[in-house]
This record gives C-alpha cells, sequence and structure tokens, in this order.
C-alpha cells in the first residue's frame, strides 16, 4: 500500500519536490496536536463573484445567490452573537482567488471556515442541498462537485504557480485528497451535520446529507471548515426557492442557527475543559463581587513604561500592578471569569502566546482558585 501511494503521488506533478515527510504528516496529524479555542472568530466565504459566475441556472448566477444569502447570514451573526468577530471573504461582486480565500481566513486565524455555494448538475433532475467537510470522494459525483467548484482556479492566469502545478480539471490530480486526513473532521461533520438537520426542518430544499469531497478552499484552511452547497440552480424548483427574498433568508437563518449551535455546544465543552461551569458564569454575572476583578496579563518589566509599539494597539484597558519586583501588564478589567477567558483567547491570537488570566481583589493579586472560591465559581 504504502508503494502504491508513493507511486500515485510521484505522478500527480504539484507534488514533485515535496519532502516525503511533509507527506507523512498528512498520515498522522490529527486534532489531537491542535490547541482547541472558542469559537469567537468566523468567516463567512460567498463563492466566486466577479468574473466567476459560478453555476448558472435559468434566471441566475450562482455568485449572486451565495453572495445575498452570506450577507444575510453575517448581519444574524452580527445582530445575534455579539462576542464573534466576523469576517467575509468577500462582501460585493468581485473576483476572488481561492488561494486568497483560504488566506483570508487562515491570516485572521478564524475558528470557523463556512463556505456558500450553490450546485448544478448537466441533468435538471438533482435536487437538494448538501454540506461537504473535507475528506475522500466517496462517489464520483462527489468528485465531479469538487472539481467543479476548484474549477474557479482555470480563470488565473498564474494558476499553476499558484495552485503548485494543480489541475482541478483532471480527476488524477484530485487524487491527494483521498490521503488527506483532515485534522478537524470530526468538527467539520458536527458542524455540517447541523446544518443540514436545519435545511431539512426549516427550508423547502431536499436533504441530500453530509459528504466528503476534496475542496482546494478547505484544503489550504488550517481550522474546521464546511463548504454548503444549497441546491441544484440546474433544477428549476431549486432555483426558484433559492432566487426569492423568502427563500435567502429561511437558508441564512438554518446556516446562522447552524453556526449558533455549533459555537454553543463547542464553547461549553472548551469551557468545562477549563472547569468552568456554566450555570455558576451566570451567578457570578448577577452577584459578582466588585471587589474581584479578572485581567489577562501579557507583559513584565522591571520599569513602568507607556507602551507606544504598534502591537499594543489593539489591546484594550491596558493597566499595570506591581508584583513580586516586575510591572505586570494587563488588558481588560472585568469581574465575569467567562469574558476573561474570551479576551484571554482573543489576545493570543493577536500574538500574545504567552497571556494568562490574573485575578485581583482589592487591587491586590491573588490566585485564580481563590477568587473563584470567593465569587462561588
Amino acid at each position: 500500500m504504502k508503494t502504491l501511494f508513493i507511486k500515485l503521488i510521484h505522478r500527480i506533478p504539484f507534488f514533485n519536490g515535496l519532502a516525503l515527510s511533509v507527506l507523512v504528516l498528512l498520515f498522522i496529524y490529527s486534532a489531537d496536536t491542535q490547541s482547541q479555542n472558542l469559537v469567537d472568530r468566523i468567516v463567512i466565504d460567498a463563492g466566486h463573484g466577479g468574473k466567476d459566475p459560478g453555476a448558472s441556472g435559468k434566471y441566475s448566477h450562482e455568485k449572486d445567490i451565495v453572495l445575498s444569502v452570506a450577507l444575510k447570514t453575517g448581519r444574524l451573526i452580527e445582530n445575534d452573537l455579539k462576542d464573534v468577530n466576523l469576517i467575509f471573504t468577500r462582501k460585493t461582486d468581485v473576483f476572488i482567488p481561492l488561494n486568497t480565500r483560504a488566506k483570508i481566513a487562515n491570516n485572521s486565524k478564524a475558528d470557523l471556515f463556512v463556505s456558500i455555494h450553490c450546485n448544478s448538475n448537466v441533468s435538471s433532475k438533482p435536487r437538494g442541498s448538501e454540506t461537504y467537510v473535507m475528506g475522500m470522494h466517496k462517489s464520483e459525483e462527489n468528485l465531479q462537485v469538487a472539481m467543479l467548484e476548484n474549477a474557479a482556479i482555470l480563470l488565473e492566469d498564474d494558476y499553476k504557480t499558484n495552485y503548485e502545478g494543480f489541475d482541478p480539471s483532471s480527476a488524477e490530480n484530485h487524487i491527494i485528497f483521498n490521503f488527506f486526513q483532515n485534522s478537524y473532521l470530526s468538527q467539520n461533520i458536527d458542524l455540517a451535520t447541523i446544518v443540514q438537520s436545519e435545511f431539512k426542518n426549516n427550508t423547502a430544499l431536499r436533504d441530500r446529507g453530509v459528504n466528503q469531497a476534496g475542496f482546494w478552499v478547505l484544503y489550504k484552511t488550517t481550522m474546521p471548515g464546511i463548504l454548503i452547497e444549497m441546491g441544484f440552480l440546474s433544477n428549476p424548483s431549486d432555483e426558484a426557492y433559492l432566487r426569492t427574498e423568502k427563500g435567502q433568508n429561511q437558508m441564512a437563518h438554518a446556516i446562522y442557527n447552524a453556526i449558533k449551535a455549533y459555537k454553543i455546544k463547542h464553547d461549553a465543552l472548551e469551557l468545562q475543559k477549563a472547569g468552568i461551569q456554566n450555570n455558576k458564569i451566570i451567578k457570578t454575572q448577577k452577584e459578582a463581587n466588585t471587589s474581584i476583578s479578572f485581567r489577562v496579563q501579557f507583559l513584565s518589566l522591571a520599569s513602568d513604561k507607556k507602551l507606544t509599539q504598534k502591537k499594543y494597539s489593539q489591546l484594550t484597558e491596558i493597566k499595570t500592578y506591581f508584583y513580586k519586583g516586575l510591572y505586570r501588564y494587563t488588558c481588560g478589567d472585568t469581574t465575569n471569569y467567562l469574558a476573561a477567558v474570551n479576551l484571554q483567547n482573543r489576545v493570543r491570537k493577536l500574538g500574545f502566546k504567552d497571556a494568562f488570566i490574573v485575578a485581583l481583589y482589592n487591587g491586590e493579586r491573588i490566585s485564580i482558585k481563590e477568587a473563584k472560591k470567593m465569587l462561588g465559581i
């Protein structure tokens, strides 16, 4: 099997020159090696755009429908999930290369990537919604969907350079995705399953389930992510539904509901790992001892200085306290431990990898354990 794999990858041009150790990592890399965080940065990716219309129906183009649904989904997130930093890969009718979409997500250090698309088929019979996660093509149909979406690469003049020689029109080139072990497969499937449940229960589209296939944009993103195919523009009933304001609103609400449900579930597990109980946090919010505050410490210096460097400009409520011979620099100031955990997560993503939470009582540092005990957490 190992010999067959090596023979196969050497037949694929865009893998020439890659170290074998990198390929081995594709097999052994797992979610256990990833530090899990709260979901507070989400990228919404409206597929295609500009010179790339995507799939076309009798009366519509994919790029227009997915942009409308993406923006509607984003508004719902912004209005309700106040602690979420939302990033769009595009908000207008512009062409964004697939590798740029992945870079936007990676550079923003996102916790979740949701790519929204519409499907198409040479036949007008297939209909319904389906959600994809990065994985093996288990059917010829799934491969064709991936090849159709990856074909956007061909609209770039220098795609052979940008995509390491990958040819999206070649089924053989897609074989590498069959060997790629996604680090977040369980999270991806979890979110995709919730999305499809929402579509089934709250939209007029047929449920085609959760599938796996090799999409370049998912392959290159470094966080949990899914690709949604909302319906077939080649099917008259699907297209008619997706063109309406009602249909688009229902799709947006379904996607938003799924993201919210996933976030609640994911964050609860993360907080449980940290030993935080949600019911006690609520009690703390209502009955907090205001003499206790939680801050996020990111720096220690021998002297008290004003931090003028640009890297500190994104930190809010910077304060200092003197402790064991050093000036300790902190940001934020809250009586809510959950809020402090969220802030610590954001500060670390800004590049302060060693940032940690400290507790102060009447301005004097105490242990987190002691602060929790005083607050009844």
